[in-house]
């Protein structure tokens, strides 16, 4: 069963309601998180705050509570849960308003939490790998609006989505208006090329995910060779290995980008141990 709070409010799904006139509706204006549960403990609490407390800030919005209020509220959703795994959906509005674009007429921001289950991929892909496309839709650049903002408007990755769809996959690979990678709708992309795992940097256009993150501590503790590196869609041509990591997805192979076979068409070593890396991790 789904627990959801609006606004310090526990309420039913089937009750759950915000305004029409909600700016985050209207407009897209707020921000989002997805944090995942495991083990009944939330995963990575501080480092999903601190992102949205940088965005709020960056986009100039006050939030509701204090983030030791947040963090509180969230634990209490998760003990009301009661389940071991599960996704929460944080999200900040910047609150009801007027029908005009201005934020001024909002007083104050709207906070939604919402924890269900979630199942991005079917399991079997898990283990026999996912195709991905390039998406013709490019990711916003920081001189348009920065991609760390993690903010409620998707609608250039749900383009993108829709364009894997419609080539037969699950996921597409978006580039920056350079052509450079950056990542994929809704999540990061890590190559594997002569034993050394490549992820793009943030500067090109891309969120800075949470699980993203950890497989760079992870890979650095465990002494994995590890470099951010500038690419193109050559670079995921020729990998020996792909996968995608996401609060949601956590991590996926990938075995095919545009129809050209990655690697031996299977997860590749290093892709099943940064797995194994990180399961053991959310179970600390």
């Amino acid at each position: 069963m789904a627990i959801i709070n609006i606004n310090g409010e526990w309420c039913d799904k089937e009750e759950a309601k915000i305004s029409v006139y909600d700016h985050g509706l209207l407009y897209g204006d707020g921000l989002f998180e997805g944090i995942r549960i495991y083990g009944g403990k939330i995963f990575k609490l501080e480092a999903h705050l601190e992102r949205l407390s940088e965005g709020a800030r960056a986009i100039m919005l006050t939030l509701p509570s204090s983030l030791e209020e947040i963090g509180a509220l969230l634990e209490e959703g998760v003990r009301r849960y009661g389940q071991d795994e599960g996704y929460i959906r944080l999200v900040v509005t910047r609150g009801t308003g007027s029908l005009g674009i201005s934020p001024d007429s909002c007083e104050k921001a709207t906070l939604v939490m919402i924890i269900d289950e979630i199942q991005l991929y079917p399991r079997e892909f898990y283990e026999e790998g996912i195709k991905v496309v390039t998406a013709a839709s490019r990711r916003l650049t920081g001189d348009i609006f920065d991609p760390r903002i993690k903010s409620l408007n998707y609608l250039n990755n749900v383009l993108a989505k829709l364009e894997a769809k419609q080539a037969g996959c699950l996921e597409a690979v978006m580039l920056n208006r350079e052509g450079y990678v950056c990542e994929c709708t809704g999540d990061n992309i890590f190559v594997v090329k002569k034993g050394v795992l490549l992820t793009p940097p943030s500067h090109l256009g891309m969120l800075e995910g949470i699980t993203r993150n950890t497989m760079i501590e992870l890979a650095r503790t465990g002494e994995i060779p590890f470099e951010e590196k500038v690419m193109t869609r050559f670079d995921l041509y020729t990998a020996d290995e792909c996968f995608l990591t996401g609060s949601g997805a956590e991590v996926i192979p990938v075995v095919s980008v545009d129809g050209r076979t990655i690697g031996t068409g299977r997860p590749g070593e290093l892709t099943q141990k940064m797995r194994e890396l990180f399961r053991k991790r959310i179970l600390l």
